[in-house]
């Protein structure tokens, strides 16, 4: 008993030493953040700021020459429309492999499967030909397009819906409902948790997107905030206090998500990995 509790402890100074040298560059990158430019790179290293110069770093973050509240706006309708339809397309997708019976049903998912296997960089061609073609290039539509199939998210939705009892289901049918009143009012509402998995790994993917409005944005003013932090260190490059107070306001929607949804996409994968 006592050597399994002495394990229990050195199991959790290990996990805590390990969790502060993960956590070290993000509290460095915030202390930087509110102080003058000379403080920045003093040795040994000032956690706490002697002199504070948090609201001029900010204020020339957000009131600067580069215009990064407007890529900030940008990467949020881009994000949250984006987030919105994958959920629906997925959550529809998913549905309809674990509850609508169809001819070709396990094939068919077994092709969706596969083209997770095919890499992002391999598509990119045939993308760009399709976004010129349909005058979609260089629009946040395009963005939201490219964003919203989820492989995954198909694949995790669909493990929760195939754990709803069919009798449940069922009964709807007796009582008269459509499949989309069974999905919409029965089934959906039960996979709550999975949704909310879903949509924090949509939404953390498509705000940290880099690839796509690199290849499919070309005017200054449609640039997402991963394009914006690069035109920002660029043109501050030499004054490290502003590039941490942009990237502090960067990761911030992030944060608050990863503390508000961490619980629900640690359940959510666990449960999605066992169900079906």
């Amino acid at each position: 008993m006592k050597t399994i509790r002495l394990d229990r402890v050195l199991i959790t100074i290990v996990m805590g030493a390990v969790g502060i040298l993960f956590v070290m560059p993000f509290l460095w990158m915030i202390s930087a953040s509110l102080k003058p430019e000379l403080d920045v790179l003093a040795y040994p290293i000032q956690w706490i700021p002697k002199t504070w110069h948090a609201v001029e770093n900010y204020k020339e973050v957000w009131a600067g020459e580069v215009t990064f509240s407007l890529y900030y706006w940008n990467t949020i309708v881009v994000t949250v429309l984006t987030t919105a339809l994958s959920l629906l397309l997925s959550c529809m997708a998913a549905y309809g492999f674990a509850k609508v019976k169809f001819k070709g049903r396990e094939v068919l998912f077994l092709l969706v499967l596969t083209t997770f296997m095919i890499p992002t960089q391999a598509t990119l061609v045939p993308q760009f030909i399709i976004m010129r073609w349909m005058q979609l290039f260089d629009t946040h539509l395009s963005l939201i397009l490219l964003g919203s199939s989820g492989v995954i998210g198909t694949f995790l939705l669909r493990q929760f819906f195939m754990g709803i009892n069919n009798e449940v289901l069922e009964s709807a049918r007796i009582d008269g409902a459509n499949h989309w009143t069974t999905f919409s009012r029965i089934a959906t509402p039960l996979v709550a948790p999975g949704l909310a998995t879903a949509m924090i790994l949509r939404f953390v993917f498509t705000w940290n997107d880099y690839q796509n409005p690199l290849i499919f944005l070309r005017s200054d003013r449609l640039f997402t905030l991963q394009l914006g932090m690069k035109k920002f260190a660029d043109f501050n490059g030499e004054f490290y206090s502003l590039i941490m107070a942009a990237s502090v306001s960067a990761i911030l929607p992030l944060l608050i998500i990863f503390i508000f949804g961490q619980k629900y996409v640690i359940e959510g994968v666990a449960s999605g990995s066992v169900k079906g």
